[in-house]
């Protein structure tokens, strides 16, 4: 049996199959230049598999492209799917269709009085000192105010005018709208008239109805409401995905990650969790890698062709409740991932002035310069130009056919017409080299002060932390981020270029429930916190009762708390002792915040219950030494690096040829099948048991 986990990046689909099949294995081995095969204690194997994500002349999809090539299909061959147990993905569908605002119409069900209510949002001026507000644009395409209307104590005041709404839905259905938001005041409480609304919707023939109550069931309405239309925006799109995902996999058992770090059967996975599935199963893999190897403190940095994502862990994964992406406002639990836009495919610009990077991307198509579809320089070209990448140790997939190696000729001819433009323009004469190094060192400091936001801001020491890379580009930059924060440990996995897709395969199916409390934190009010979490375990465990094994759960019960007067939300552990989550928020309030006031009372803003149904992971296999202690690895050349402002005689080490405790001093380079791994002059590699490369500053 096969079990398939696929992460859908903007540059590049990672595919990790586990698999027991004697036949499969024989025949791929056969094709050591595309695929990466690791035999596990179990007498199974690991399938590395890397392609990418955009190649219309060779495939419509890339995740279902790289199940058919593990299989050995051809192009016109059914998939077999009786030999595959589980495909668990990450898809970055809905993003894009939010990035691009290419979601499906929406219509926008409102109570009467508060028709832009969304548009006027909170007022918030990100940029203070622009004089020009420049709105995000609204994701609903029409507004129908319904005259309804409940007060704050669930007295009925307004009923719903069946007829009329019917009238509007149907005008509104006649223009092509199939997606609806229904939104009213206090239906976080009182659902009654959005489920009036909601039946009406659906006796029309609405294909997408998202409900407030049930999408987001907190109080204020701007916020649920966003998360609303943001669920019937995408939901649609990522719809049509699934199916055709699971069109090709008949009888398959498909599961999509969530923004949480949870996985979800494919038919329950909506659009309001979907924003970061592929960078989630990234933060799952650092941060299960990473506990497996001993360490408890991570810095995760993510680095892709397009983005980088970043994230803190402290012992549990950090969470958020409202996030803003591409101007979309949303209340629903999602990972604390800072994402920038700087990748390899970032384009290196220079402005006649300075040098920029970013944010705009070569994608995969055409991609950096050096992938042979014409493209323009981006930071991977920088790397190859300075001897950190070269094309003999990356996968044979660019040209137009897909089967050529990375092109390093255009690479140095566009570097040193850009090394000439710069001198001519500012007279400022430096070698390509030097300028390459130059763009790198911007980049670094970018995504350095991304790691600062999540971290050092917040008031954690980073020098305390590990620094888990990975990433197809992660491993060619580790040294340099540590070096500008500081960070003196690096943890890099043996999957690290491709941990975002085996995330998937360690993470577990995770159900949350919230529901607004509103209520003064006293021990009266513990009884009714009692019952609240009860109702939520009993919710959450419904939505888990077709998956097996049940006895593995756990369940973890949050309150987020704050000051009374304020908005800033602190989350505790629910537990019957009042005093206890007092000190708790405190603690984390002087933290956080830098003072604590003493004679606020805190009040219960909303419960939340999170039920986590445990998986079957795939293990780990330790390596032994079969070489004298005393004996070094063999480099399999020598190669010329730039590094520290001059070039260096670097050796070139297989991954695979390493053996615990084997240490490497840099300058030198670490090679694998599906990245490349960078150690620079003042910092040493050590490999150990578990075949985890750990890097170490020398000083």
């Amino acid at each position: 049996m096969l079990k398939f986990f696929a992460d859908r990046g903007g540059t590049f689909t990672d595919i990790v199959a586990v698999t027991n099949n004697q036949g499969i294995i024989e025949r791929i081995s056969k094709h050591p230049e595309r695929f990466l095969i690791v035999p596990l204690p179990n007498q199974e194997w690991i399938i590395v598999y890397k392609l990418l994500s955009e190649n219309p002349e060779q495939y419509q999809d890339a995740a279902i492209q790289g199940i058919r090539d593990i299989l050995g299909l051809g192009s016109n061959e059914l998939i077999a799917t009786e030999v595959i147990e589980v495909v668990k993905m990450g898809t970055t569908v809905a993003t894009n269709a939010l990035l691009e605002r290419k979601g499906d119409r929406v219509a926008l069900l409102i109570t009467k009085g508060f028709k832009d209510a969304l548009r006027i949002g909170y007022q918030n001026r990100p940029d203070i000192f622009a004089r020009q507000i420049i709105l995000p644009t609204m994701l609903y395409e029409q507004v129908i105010e319904i005259d309804e209307r409940y007060d704050a104590d669930g007295k009925e005041l307004m009923p719903v005018n069946i007829e009329q709404v019917k009238q509007d839905l149907q005008a509104v259905y006649n223009t092509g709208i199939r997606s609806c938001a229904i939104v009213f005041m206090h239906s976080d409480r009182y659902h009654h008239h959005e489920q009036q609304v909601d039946q009406l919707a659906q006796e029309i023939g609405f294909t997408q109805i998202s409900v407030s109550h049930q999408v987001s069931p907190l109080m204020k309405l701007v916020s649920r409401g966003d998360t609303t239309v943001v669920d019937a925006y995408l939901t649609p799109i990522l719809r049509r995905y699934v199916n055709q995902v699971a069109s090709q996999l008949p009888g398959v058992r498909l599961m999509f990650m969530k923004s949480d770090g949870g996985l979800v059967a494919a038919e329950q996975f909506q659009g309001k969790d979907s924003i970061l599935s592929g960078p989630a199963g990234g933060i799952v893999g650092a941060v299960q890698t990473s506990k497996r190897a001993g360490f408890e403190l991570v810095i995760t940095f993510d680095m892709g062709g397009t983005s980088t994502d970043v994230a803190h862990f402290k012992g549990e994964y950090e969470r958020q409740l409202e996030s803003e992406i591409a101007g979309a406002r949303m209340r629903v639990p999602v990972l604390a991932i800072n994402t920038i836009a700087a990748g390899g495919g970032s384009i290196l610009f220079f402005d006649s002035s300075s040098y920029r990077v970013g944010p705009e991307s070569a994608g995969s198509n055409p991609g950096p310069a050096c992938y042979r579809r014409g493209g323009p320089l981006a930071v991977t070209d920088a790397n190859v130009m300075l001897g950190k990448i070269h094309p003999q140790y990356f996968p044979s997939v660019f040209g137009i056919d897909g089967n050529l190696l990375l092109d390093k000729d255009i690479v140095v001819q566009k570097f040193t017409q850009l090394s000439q433009d710069i001198a001519t323009v500012t007279g400022n004469t430096r070698t390509p080299e030097q300028v390459a190094a130059g763009f790198i060192a911007i980049a670094v400091e970018n995504m350095a002060n991304a790691i600062k936001k999540i971290s050092l801001q917040r008031g954690y020491d980073v020098t305390q932390y590990v620094l888990c890379c990975f990433g197809g580009a992660g491993g060619q930059v580790a040294c340099l981020i540590a070096n500008t924060l500081g960070m003196k440990k690096i943890f890099l996995h043996p999957y690290a270029g491709v941990l975002s897709a085996y995330g998937m395969g360690l993470a577990d199916v995770r159900a949350l429930r919230e529901k607004g409390v509103e209520q003064p934190l006293t021990s009266a009010l513990i009884p009714q916190l009692q019952q609240v979490m009860e109702s939520l375990v009993t919710q959450a465990r419904t939505e888990l009762s077709h998956y097996e094994d049940s006895s593995e759960q756990q369940v973890i019960r949050k309150l987020n708390l704050k000051y009374e007067g304020t908005n800033s939300i602190l989350t505790v552990d629910f537990t019957s002792n009042v005093t206890v989550m007092r000190e708790n928020f405190e603690t984390e309030h002087k933290y956080r915040y830098g003072f604590i006031q003493l004679e606020k009372s805190l009040i219960v803003e909303s419960a939340s219950v999170e039920v986590i149904q445990k998986m079957d992971t795939p293990e780990e296999s330790l390596i032994t030494r079969t070489r004298p202690l005393d004996e070094l690895p063999k480099s399999v050349e020598i190669v010329r690096m730039f590094a520290a402002e001059q070039w260096h005689d670097t050796p070139v080490y297989r991954r695979e040829d390493l053996q615990p405790e084997d240490t490497i001093s840099g300058p030198a380079i670490i090679v694998e099948k599906i990245s490349t791994i960078v150690v620079e002059p003042d910092w040493k590699a050590r490999l150990t048991e578990r075949n985890h490369l750990i890097l170490q500053f020398k000083n």
